[in-house]
């Protein structure tokens, strides 16, 4: 019984250290897409969520066999994902800034990057699935650990989107700085999930 309850406390922290990087992405989208209605601001937490006990299961399942080739390239896989959005991010603002017009329309959410993020801040959970599978959890059990995982990252994500607003509102004006700022954020994120990939 103590076992177990020493099991939960570890996988709930391990969610909350997964969940650190979609908690920040939550901070940028929150503070970058002008256009969010509920419906949308609500798809976010739910993505990053969803990846974040999705990517264990399947890390879980996979087994040792794929091992090797996870931790191989998983990082490179998020680091690319996230100089891509980010990038994409940095240069529309300076375009922007460059342009003179520090008044624009602001960046429109979309699904698919969203996604694309989801991935990008989930991919290395697939070798905590891995992990798990050593500790001798049973295929029942591990269900309510990547939930509860999941369910972490959901409730941080949202706590970050809140905060991003409130901080896109001291930008409302300087939509281009806040798209700088945002991509420099998704591109650090990237470049600490890099390192720590390529020292462990």
């Amino acid at each position: 019984m103590i076992y177990m309850w020493a099991l939960i406390l570890q996988v709930f922290l391990i969610g909350v250290s997964l969940s650190m990087d979609a908690f920040a992405v939550s901070v940028t989208d929150g503070m970058c897409y002008g256009d969010l209605n509920k419906r949308k601001a609500i798809t976010i937490p739910l993505t990053f969520g969803l990846f974040q006990a999705l990517m264990p299961l399947c890390g879980y399942f996979l087994g040792s066999l794929f091992a090797a080739y996870i931790d191989a390239f998983d990082h490179f896989v998020a680091f690319g994902l996230l100089l891509i959005i980010g990038g994409k991010m940095v240069l529309d603002g300076i375009k922007e800034l460059r342009s003179g017009q520090e008044e624009v329309a602001p960046k429109k959410f979309t699904y698919h990057e969203v996604a694309l993020q989801g991935v990008a801040t989930s991919i290395d959970a697939l070798a905590v699935g891995l992990t798990l599978a050593m500790t001798g959890i049973d295929n029942v059990s591990i269900f309510g650990y990547v939930s509860l995982i999941g369910v972490t990252t959901f409730v941080l994500s949202i706590v970050g989107l809140i905060i991003g607003r409130k901080v896109g509102k001291l930008f409302k004006n300087k939509t281009c700085i806040a798209e700088i700022i945002g991509g420099l954020v998704l591109v650090g994120i990237g470049l600490k999930i890099l390192i720590e990939g390529v020292i462990a």
